[in-house]
């Protein structure tokens, strides 16, 4: 085990990329939650609230240890542990640290034996008949002479990583009981009796989860709930200035994420902040006086921009144009594959969902090898593939950008099932705004708010200097200002309650359902990845005015001044909200 956990791939794994993990680890900020009340609102918007939260912090190798704090009561054993935390924020390098200091005798040495269980490897036998110990055996060969008495006997501890990415259904209520590691069953009737106790009820069982799927357990079933919350400010500051050796740079790269809020605040995941040092060191390495990314979505067209060129430049092609084309067809497949497995609410793929989206299995590795840092495959259990992007919001992005390309290539399968009702008018219309405005209805619609982040990335795409970056992939120049201009507006008066009535009529939903301070921030934050401020600055006015206002401020109001106020790095003296009239 030390063997396979002792190096970290940055990114995803190539052959030179690895280093040792010993070597540049950070402690990660998880912090102790309550087992009640899992958030759904979408990871990034999560992150963005959360970023200042303070806590004691518990160390990935105290995981099964109880808090020794004088409000802290001490429960029975801690037997179960689930661990939340959004893409890319460092769960599984959390797990990969506690199995390396394990193995290499510096933690947790009352513990005998350790099991890890990737969900996205349990997907591939799903459908099979198994005894725990042979499900044991076939996930560790190295062990094929351990005897199934042995569970008894030792300290053992399961590892369940990813449950955000099973395809099995786990239940607890009436399931099939099973108590013996030689009884045969299905596999997520096992994995639910590991769970429920029924199973080696002694075992300790680690789970790591996203927060949506978090919910699947019911907390009767967990001991303690754990959530990791990546990099604090010095831990950002600190991995910046490691990964980039020139020192002016990188205080450069600094200061400027650090004016972005939107880049600042998902610099809290590691997965970004390697994106973002990418991107500006290659810019600022070609241009010292280069215009840098203001926005997520400028930040992510830049991000595959370089790989392209970076691809270009280590193969010095002899015919630009047929390599240009071919990375083109290659990213709009992986588009449409990014589009197909969002609406699914899949991050991991098989061979199937390649298939679907016209991707020849047999040329999966051609995908992973031109798009290293964008799609990666993975040899596990049987030698079978999975893939996946590097972050889900870089699923996100591609899904975005597809549905750009449908507009442009006038896709009509895939515009009748977008816009459904609104087709007819959008092909009267000829713009992108019937596709934008039934963008944000989609995500209003969706309480999960796992569609914030694509509606931001394909506002974000539409804007026209955005288009102008995308040339070599979009081939033409959509031009949207007309369009841009109206959804702003439409946007506006869903945040100031205009159509507040009117959507809940049509959508046939509660007035008090149809915009929620999620949704409503979400939208906030639509306008300033349009680069549209005035919303911002209204409400800064309003804020800091003296005068009594006379109009009543609606819940979205409130719901967004909360927002700015959190989120700003000013300090406001004094806000007296007795002097407002709220709904």
């Amino acid at each position: 085990m030390k063997t396979k956990y002792e190096r970290l791939f940055e990114g995803i794994k190539l052959e030179g990329s690895q280093t040792l993990l010993n070597r540049i680890y950070t402690q990660l900020y998880i912090i102790e939650g309550e087992s009640e009340g899992v958030n759904e609102e979408h990871e990034v918007l999560q992150m963005e609230k959360t970023a200042r939260t303070q806590d004691t912090p518990i160390y990935c190798n105290d995981i099964f240890k109880p808090l020794h704090q004088p409000e802290y009561k001490v429960k029975d054993k801690i037997k179960t542990v689930l661990t939340k935390g959004i893409a890319g924020i460092g769960k599984t390098v959390s797990v990969q640290k506690f199995i390396l200091d394990w193995s290499e005798g510096k933690a947790n040495q009352d513990v005998d034996l350790m099991f890890v269980l990737p969900f996205r490897e349990l997907n591939l036998i799903k459908d099979h008949q198994y005894s725990l110990h042979r499900l044991l055996l076939d996930f560790h060969p190295d062990l094929q002479d351990l005897h199934s008495q042995i569970y008894e006997e030792c300290k053992v501890v399961f590892i369940f990583d990813g449950l955000d990415e099973s395809r099995m259904t786990l239940k607890f209520s009436d399931i099939e009981r099973v108590s013996d590691v030689n009884e045969s069953s299905s596999v997520d009737v096992l994995m639910s009796n590991l769970i429920r106790g029924d199973l080696l009820p002694s075992a300790l069982i680690w789970i790591t989860s996203r927060p949506a799927a978090a919910n699947q357990i019911p907390s009767e079933y967990i001991s303690r709930l754990t959530e990791i919350q990546g990099f604090n400010e010095p831990q950002k500051e600190e991995y910046f200035r490691k990964r980039i050796s020139d020192e002016h740079q990188a205080s450069r790269i600094i200061s400027h994420i650090r004016r972005s809020r939107s880049l600042h605040i998902m610099c809290h995941i590691p997965v970004f902040c390697w994106i973002s040092a990418t991107v500006l060191q290659n810019l600022l390495n070609q241009d010292d006086g280069a215009e840098i990314p203001q926005t997520l979505t400028e930040m992510y067209i830049h991000f595959l921009l370089t790989q392209i060129s970076t691809r270009n430049q280590k193969y010095d092609e002899r015919d630009p144009e047929k390599q240009t084309e071919m990375y083109r067809d290659v990213i709009l497949k992986l588009a449409e594959l990014a589009f197909r497995q969002l609406m699914e609410g899949n991050v991991m793929f098989y061979e199937k969902d390649l298939i679907e989206s016209g991707i020849e299995v047999t040329d999966a590795s051609i995908y992973s090898g031109i798009c290293t840092e964008i799609f990666k495959k993975e040899s596990v259990i049987h030698q079978r593939k999975v893939y996946c992007f590097i972050h889900l919001s870089f699923q996100e992005f591609l899904a975005a950008l597809y549905v750009l390309y449908c507009h442009i290539f006038k896709k009509e399968e895939f515009l009748m099932s977008f816009l459904d009702r609104r087709y007819q008018l959008y092909r009267r219309e000829n713009s992108p705004y019937e596709l934008l405005r039934t963008a944000v209805d989609k995500s209003l619609q969706n309480e999960t708010g796992c569609l914030d982040l694509f509606l931001r990335f394909l506002l974000g795409i539409s804007l026209e200097p955005n288009h102008r970056l995308l040339q070599d992939l979009l081939r033409h120049i959509v031009h949207s200002s007309e369009s841009i201009m109206r959804i702003t507006q439409y946007i506006k008066d869903k945040i100031m309650g205009q159509n507040y009535i009117m959507f809940a009529a049509v959508h046939k939903v509660k007035r008090s359902e149809a915009l929620s301070a999620e949704r409503c921030i979400n939208l906030f934050l639509c306008l300033l990845e349009m680069k549209d401020q005035t919303l911002y600055r209204e409400i800064q006015e309003f804020v800091k005015s003296k005068k009594d206002p006379h109009n009543q401020l609606s819940p979205s109001h409130c719901s967004t001044i909360a927002y700015m106020l959190q989120m700003s790095e000013e300090v406001l003296d004094e806000l007296e909200l007795q002097k407002y009239n709220t709904s």
